[in-house]
């Protein structure tokens, strides 16, 4: 269904709405609503940027459903035997997975070395080299893209198989997602035109020389395709009758373990999901650019929102709310 008031509103939007190309949303276990703009098919891919790491929390569930990861309380360093830690670096051993999902994680920089990390030829090796200090693990949230690219590592380590032939595997085509691709090259001017670049994309995923993917951003996808990923958070790990991921770690993955600052409109943060409100069952994966996976439990709704590269264009929680489930609803 398309809504044509609304298509005609974010065709001929001036501000926040004009980077929108897609949104697709579910109710009810129906698609009820899709549209695109700027050219967008509604299965084409965009790169839905830290989205992404909603995408990882749920990589990282099944490998704990699976066994590969004991608990969210492992160590981060059972999963690298081979690694030589920095002299005199001892926080290390006590980092474990759950301060990676809670970016709870302690690093040793002011700024996230993002120079260092993407020209380097292993990029889970190279953030691993930032991880720990001097001052302990401190429970103070710390926004890290690329520390999430430990977590990678971790999966591909304890399951022994890449990440993208993981998330294929075990998230994507039990959903019918399409089987996703690496990139495959990481230039300075690659990176530079995957973010900015107002194309479709195909079905990739971005990649270090190693293959490994970005796991803090850079998986393409389409808002119709987010949405069945919304659907399985919303039936707590089941989808289409299928048991995909555990009950218990989707409700662990969606409560509040921590309450976040001004920065971040004083959501509730989860294992790299947030929880807008207090006291409502809505869940959301939020990239920039406005790209979201949106979930309302109390109202069975899931709704995705791609957009193109647009500065300080965080959050699309109150829009789905006010624009999106007034048309759901009637």
């Amino acid at each position: 269904m398309i809504n044509k008031e609304m298509h005609r509103f974010i065709a001929s939007s001036k501000g926040n709405e004009s980077n929108i190309c897609q949104i697709s949303a579910i109710k009810n276990g129906k698609f009820l609503y899709e549209d695109c703009w700027h050219g967008f098919k509604t299965e084409d891919a965009m790169n839905i940027n830290s989205v992404t790491k909603g995408v990882m929390s749920l990589l990282a569930g099944i490998a704990i459903d699976k066994g590969y990861i004991e608990s969210v309380d492992q160590k981060v360093m059972d999963f690298f035997p081979d690694y030589t830690v920095k002299r005199g670096e001892k926080t290390i051993y006590d980092v474990t997975v759950k301060h990676l999902l809670t970016m709870t994680a302690p690093y040793k920089y002011s700024s996230e070395p993002w120079k260092k990390v993407c020209t380097s030829d292993d990029w889970t090796l190279t953030t691993l080299d930032y991880l720990g200090g001097r001052k302990g693990i401190t429970g103070e949230f710390k926004y890290a893209t690329l520390g999430i690219q430990i977590l990678a590592g971790v999966i591909e380590n304890a399951s022994k198989e890449k990440c993208i032939d993981f998330a294929n595997e075990y998230l994507f085509a039990p959903l019918g997602i399409a089987e996703h691709v690496v990139h495959g090259t990481s230039s300075k001017e690659d990176q530079f035109d995957f973010f900015m670049n107002k194309n479709p994309r195909k079905n990739e995923w971005y990649s270090d020389p190693k293959d490994t993917v970005t796991a803090g951003w850079g998986l393409c996808m389409s808002a119709h395709d987010m949405a069945s990923l919304g659907e399985l958070v919303l039936n707590d790990g089941s989808y289409d009758g299928k048991r995909i991921l555990s009950e218990e770690y989707i409700k662990d993955m969606v409560s509040s373990h921590l309450k976040l600052g001004e920065r971040f409109g004083f959501m509730n943060y989860g294992y790299l999901w947030y929880r807008p409100f207090d006291d409502k069952e809505v869940y959301a994966a939020i990239g920039d650019c406005g790209n979201i996976i949106y979930v309302n439990k109390e109202q069975n709704v899931s709704v995705a929102m791609t957009g193109y590269f647009k500065p300080r264009i965080f959050d699309r929680v109150e829009f789905i709310e006010k624009k999106i489930l007034p048309i759901l609803n009637d």
